[in-house]
């Protein structure tokens, strides 16, 4: 930070206005992990085909992938007297969780044929409904604040609130087959959905109610009215849009960054467990199972430390510079485990996550801000706010990476030349395989994250004077900016925040 900076009075939000955002983050993640966690009753509850299970999953996924730009753009271009954002993320919280707590009230004594179309049909107008909510949701949080670190200290509010989702969601399973509390699973997911549906809808609404945009009267200035008068301009101005967004290279490098770091640890996800169950523990299922759960809530737990400290730690020296100190213990931590997968001492696999923690309670907090900063260079380059269309692609994005990683998973784990049949009778090569994968991919992936983000050229003095290019085209700064005409970022130097940051 630079010395003497301060946060401008107005450019800062307030803690209620923090804890609302958090509070959606902590709807959205719940409506991204519930799903998938409670999907496994259709097949141990109902003995529905794994295989039709996927097809519900990769379908439904599909309509997910689809729908986002389109959000993005209808978010970015719609004016009404409540804003961007607002009514969609009201609506859309609303509707996704009604939709949810009502496809599990799934009717006893039917085919396999029915329940897959009538959880098909489901799971796409979830998506659907989901997509309405987060796609304005993601966008407002690029729009609360101009200020560089401001922007940080929100996301990092925001991903600490919605870390909690993925602390509950890995008890659903448990929940849904207490036979104190649910006669069958099928039951214990009606109710479970119920309870998931009224939460989403409670914390979700808030963000569309509370907080205030800010933007709304620039884009309607940018505009001048013209935004939704036809279809045919209108499917024109989407692809142009479109096509702006994945061409905007510091854009492209933090949608790299994030693939490689997270789709890195999502390919190795499952190989933790295989390694666990059958190196450490020669194939006992139940102490293996303790164990990573351990392993899971120890590092779940870490992340919300990890968050703070990286929010701090980007106050001092930088977003950038922070995100390579955590990518850094990052590494270290997927490292260490080479040594403490040690079937004599089991419990040292725990001493790698406070590490491994750093990687994704990072990534998505620094990640996030830095990409406000971005939508404020394109507006400076290209003369429009597209908060919903940068965010639409960004988690477009890191979708299609989960599907390529879990593809990806499964053709690893045959390469290594595991059999379930086999059981503890691994062979040696399988074991050291498993290992080796699980270990040098995901660091692999990191130094890949961290070498595209060493080219990434926006930092706080940079962020800085493009908005206050931004302030004086908007006619809210006095012409004579307060940088000396040789700085490198004045005004029309070759290195200006408008050409230099786009390379």
């Amino acid at each position: 930070m630079s010395k003497n900076y301060q946060t401008a009075s107005e450019d800062r939000i307030s803690v209620p206005q923090k804890l609302f955002y958090g509070l959606g983050a902590l709807c959205n993640n719940m409506l991204a992990a519930a799903l998938g966690c409670m999907v496994i009753v259709l097949n141990l509850g109902l003995g529905m085909n794994p295989v039709l299970i996927g097809t519900i999953m990769s379908l439904s996924r599909f309509t997910d992938a689809l729908t986002d730009p389109v959000m993005g753009y209808i978010s970015d271009q719609t004016k009404s007297r409540w804003g961007r954002r607002r009514p969609y993320i009201v609506f859309g919280a609303v509707f996704s969780g009604l939709i949810f707590a009502l496809m599990w009230q799934l009717p006893s004594g039917h085919s396999q044929n029915f329940y897959f179309w009538f959880f098909l049909i489901g799971t796409n107008i979830f998506y659907i409904a989901y997509t309405i909510f987060a796609t304005p949701f993601i966008a407002l949080g690029y729009e609360m604040t101009p200020d560089y670190h401001e922007r940080t200290r929100l996301m990092g509010t925001s991903n600490f609130m919605g870390q909690f989702a993925w602390l509950a969601v890995p008890w659903f399973y448990m929940i849904m087959e207490n036979k104190h509390l649910f006669s069958n699973s099928v039951q214990g997911a009606r109710g479970l959905a119920i309870a998931v549906g009224v939460l989403v809808i409670a914390t979700g609404i808030l963000p569309g109610i509370f907080i205030k945009e800010r933007y709304e009267s620039i884009v309607e200035a940018e505009e001048k009215g013209h935004s939704f008068q036809g279809l045919v301009r209108n499917v024109k101005e989407f692809f142009r849009s479109f096509f702006v967004a994945i061409k905007f290279r510091p854009f492209l490098k933090l949608c790299a960054a994030t693939f490689l770091v997270f789709n890195g640890f999502m390919v190795i996800s499952s190989f933790s467990s295989y390694v666990i169950i059958y190196y450490v523990f020669g194939g006992d299922k139940s102490m293996g199972a303790t164990y990573m759960g351990w392993f899971g809530m120890v590092t779940s737990i870490c992340t919300f430390g990890a968050i703070v400290l990286v929010t701090w730690l980007s106050g001092k020296i930088g977003k950038r510079n922070a995100f390579f100190v955590a990518m850094s213990l990052s590494i270290i931590g997927y490292g260490m485990k080479w040594f403490c997968y040690n079937p004599k001492s089991p419990v040292m696999l725990l001493l790698p996550a406070p590490f491994i923690a750093f990687g994704l309670g990072a990534l998505f907090t620094l990640v996030s801000a830095m990409m406000a900063d971005v939508c404020d260079l394109d507006e400076l380059q290209n003369g429009h706010r597209r908060e919903g269309m940068f965010g639409a692609i960004y988690w477009w994005m890191v979708k299609l990476g989960m599907a390529l990683a879990f593809a990806l998973s499964g053709v690893l784990l045959n390469s290594t030349g595991f059999h379930v049949d086999l059981g503890a009778a691994q062979s040696v090569r399988t074991l050291l395989l498993l290992r080796i994968f699980d270990i040098s991919i995901p660091i692999v992936t990191t130094l890949l994250a961290v070498l595209a983000i060493a080219s990434y050229r926006i930092n706080e003095q940079t962020a800085r004077q493009v908005r206050k290019d931004l302030e004086k085209r908007r006619g809210k700064v006095p012409p004579d900016l307060p940088v000396p005409p040789d700085h490198p970022l004045s005004p029309g130097s070759s290195k200006d925040p408008a050409r230099a940051v786009a390379l």
